[in-house]
């Protein structure tokens, strides 16, 4: 299922996809359904007097239901799927996000299987274009232009699809899709030292003036080592071995393994600067960018920071003369010279999945308040302009409370990410780990707020609710209730409790 299949190709098969049986899947045809009619089934958040996050929360599922879409026998797409919201084709990196929020749905309608449109498009290489033409599911880009792929964050969202629902049948079909895709990376985007490279469009972000003018800022790579795109191999390669630990094919991934011991030190030895204790692109010369993107903190996520320049790295997260600006936080750090007031798009603009990626990583480095800090800033900026426009918007001015400029309005697309997700996680603090039974609850507000219908496995329903409290260190006095038995643990600035939840019962 090659797209567009038009002229003379060679390729260099990987092992893996033989594997892939997305390719020969038969088309889904199933009818799509209305967000009036499945309204009820989605979790349902309570916060004392926050009625217009609510409603913002509501308008992203109501937008999100609004793109849903069907395969056709025109673009060969195997799964009922939801649009990115931009031009009618599907791209790579906003899937994978928009699948970080709409998890939350799964339970009425797969989400996920999104992805499998992209998975069935994979050629012999293991390459997959990051966008797909909506109308005859051709690729976009020929595979070896320097625009056609990335960033490759899909495993993140299949880990956390798992990590929401357990559902180990499909790691294993999307493992060899996913392995048979970054060696295509490292095989095609890497330079002789092993660092890997993109362009503005690899990178999804657009317009950061990263590379020299005489390089188009688009669609050049400016012979640079990217900072962003060694990261994301870094992690992706992570996410790879625990899925391969999970499936009980650990013994094949030494080549991913020696990625990890190679890139790792390459990045902290040749991109890490000492003076600005920050992480840069690489030029070819040797030395170093002084663009501070936003791009860098990828190395949460990837957990590539030694423990004695972690706090150091931080603190540009709370400098207001970089990131910390009345929006949080800008992709392009205040003190460039190119940095603008109005976003500009990538010069400053302040997007959904790039916050959404350093809050996550904040929270897997257990920097849970500054995260919490974060979002609380991030999602009422969002909230604000809400209330007066009506809708959510593709990105945001980091020095006001209004859209980007530009900016599409209506976009669900990844937008939907601080209304919900940002929302579930790191403002109430909800973070499951279904596979070992567990859901943490870092509770760090003092008003009453709760959720019901938390989706927690594939069947699994919870209702919480934490009642109001003077201050974040007195004990809060929670009330759970769960169709399917879980362990919760519940965090306050007091301390933490492990409370055992049985099938169909209430605990206190």
């Amino acid at each position: 299922m090659i797209s567009n299949p038009t002229f003379k190709r060679t390729y260099n098969p990987n092992r893996y996809f033989r594997e892939n049986k997305f390719r020969f899947a038969t088309p889904e045809d199933r009818e799509l359904p209305q967000f009036e009619n499945i309204k009820s089934s989605l979790p349902a958040p309570f916060w004392e007097n926050h009625t217009s996050t609510i409603d913002c929360y509501w308008k992203a599922w109501e937008l999100a239901f609004r793109n849903l879409r069907k395969p056709t026998p025109e673009n060969g797409f195997i799964a009922n799927y939801i649009d990115t919201a931009y031009n009618d084709n599907l791209f790579m990196w906003d899937s994978a996000f928009i699948l970080m929020f709409a998890r939350y749905g799964s339970q009425a309608f797969n989400f996920q299987r999104t992805l499998d449109n992209f998975y069935c498009k994979q050629h012999p290489d293991g390459f997959i274009c990051r966008e797909l033409r909506g109308v005859n599911g051709h690729d976009c880009f020929q595979r070896f232009d320097p625009t056609a792929t990335g960033p490759n964050v899909v495993p993140w969202s299949e880990w956390e699809y798992f990590a929401n629902f357990g559902d180990g049948e499909r790691l294993a079909r999307v493992f060899p899709v996913l392995a048979a895709f970054h060696q295509w990376m490292r095989t095609y985007r890497t330079w002789p030292s092993g660092g890997y490279w993109a362009s503005g469009w690899a990178s999804g972000m657009d317009n950061q003036p990263r590379i020299d003018k005489k390089y188009n800022i688009l669609f050049g790579h400016g012979h640079l080592t990217w900072i962003d795109t060694c990261m994301q191999q870094i992690f992706s390669a992570k996410l790879l071995l625990k899925m391969a630990e999970i499936i009980g094919r650990a013994a094949e991934m030494e080549d991913f393994r020696q990625e990890i011991d190679s890139l790792t030190p390459f990045v902290n030895e040749k991109m890490w600067d000492e003076k600005t204790a920050f992480y840069y692109d690489l030029k070819a010369s040797g030395e170093l960018s002084t663009v501070k993107s936003i791009g860098a903190f990828w190395a949460l996520l990837a957990d590539i920071l030694p423990p004695n320049k972690l706090d150091e790295f931080l603190a540009h997260l709370g400098d207001p003369n970089e990131f910390n600006r009345p929006h949080r936080i800008p992709s392009l750090a205040a003190d460039h010279p190119q940095y603008r007031p109005r976003g500009s798009y990538w010069l400053g603009g302040v997007w959904a999945p790039t916050n959404y990626m350093v809050l996550r990583g904040l929270n897997r480095i257990g920097r849970d308040g500054l995260a919490h800090e974060i979002a609380m800033n991030h999602l009422k900026n969002v909230v604000d302009v809400f209330e007066r426009t009506g809708t959510v918007w593709e990105n945001y001015a980091p020095e006001a409370a209004a859209p980007g400029m530009p900016a599409k309005k209506d976009f669900v697309g990844w937008t939907g990410l601080p209304p919900i997700a940002v929302l579930l996680e790191n403002i109430f603090g909800l973070r499951p780990n279904v596979p070992e039974g567990n859901l943490l609850w870092d509770i760090r507000l003092t008003e009453k707020h709760g959720v019901s219908s938390y989706p927690f496995g594939r069947e699994g329903k919870v209702d919480l609710l934490c009642e109001k409290r003077c201050s974040q260190g007195e004990k809060p006095v929670v009330y759970a209730d769960s169709n399917v038995p879980l362990s919760l643990e519940i965090r306050w600035a007091g301390g933490s409790e492990v409370m055992s939840i049985e099938k169909n019962s209430t605990a206190r």
